[in-house]
């Protein structure tokens, strides 16, 4: 089964006269289990793409389709969420101050129309491992590492299918990096979820992702398999350039 699909996408700011076009005419598909990465510079497009698919963009045209099902508009029903769900690359930024980790999962919990709260709360802190002991805490005493945890046990609070993750760990200490992507890796194997992964860093994709795609300019110039960039045979000059810069010497 298909879990998205990216046909002739367009998304655009602004007016007639002052339009700016931020993706132009991204087509890819994402198999249900597969993990896909959108790589490419900072505005290349890849994280409106996320945004389009999510709502949170309205001005765009084309096909997007999840679990076979065309979305339109800007408008996401709860039945979306409980399906799509998407972990920020900030996660200071994306949790509430003054809500404890209990108030916010609680409160997703309860947005989902989920019951046996409690019970739930516990078990996402531990798929997440934190544990009980973090469960009163507030942002400010959390670490990066710890926070991201958090916006990731609240993505999952509605049981997702598909996860999309903006540069989930870009904003980490690089000790940290390597636990968190562990952390969605492990996650990705145990619900069985399908990944739709953003990031500027090519090591990051290879490792995640089965197979990728490379963002210039709000398009989409290859799309090629992890093995492919592994092996470092990308077909497109600009993939050459991009892979390139990941690997040399103090980069």
């Amino acid at each position: 089964m298909t879990a998205l699909v990216i046909n002739d996408l367009n998304v655009w700011f602004g007016l007639v006269h002052d339009r700016v076009a931020a993706v132009k005419g991204a087509c890819f598909s994402v198999e249900q289990g597969e993990s896909f990465g959108l790589v490419g510079e900072s505005g290349s497009g890849k994280s409106t793409i996320l945004r389009a698919l999510t709502g949170l963009v309205p001005q765009w045209s084309g096909t997007i389709e999840v679990e076979g099902e065309a979305l339109s508009g800007a408008k996401r029903d709860r039945r979306f969420f409980r399906t799509v769900q998407m972990v920020f690359q900030d996660p200071y930024a994306s949790l509430h101050p003054r809500h404890t980790v209990d108030q916010v999962l609680s409160e997703t919990l309860h947005l989902h129309g989920l019951n046996n709260i409690d019970k739930r709360v516990t078990e996402l802190l531990n798929d997440v491992g934190l544990g009980q002991r973090f469960r009163f805490r507030y942002p400010h005493q959390l670490s990066g590492g710890q926070r991201q945890r958090v916006a990731i046990a609240r993505a999952l609070a509605g049981e997702p299918d598909i996860l999309l993750l903006d540069e989930p760990t870009s904003a980490l200490d690089v000790s940290v990096q390597a636990e968190v992507l562990n952390l969605l890796t492990d996650l990705r194997t145990l619900r069985r979820l399908t990944f739709l992964m953003v990031s500027h860093d090519l090591p990051v994709i290879g490792h995640m992702c089965e197979r990728l795609a490379v963002m210039r300019n709000g398009e989409i110039v290859e799309v090629m398999s992890s093995e492919t960039l592994r092996l470092g045979n990308p077909s497109h000059e600009y993939s050459k350039q991009l892979l390139s810069a990941s690997v040399a010497p103090n980069q």
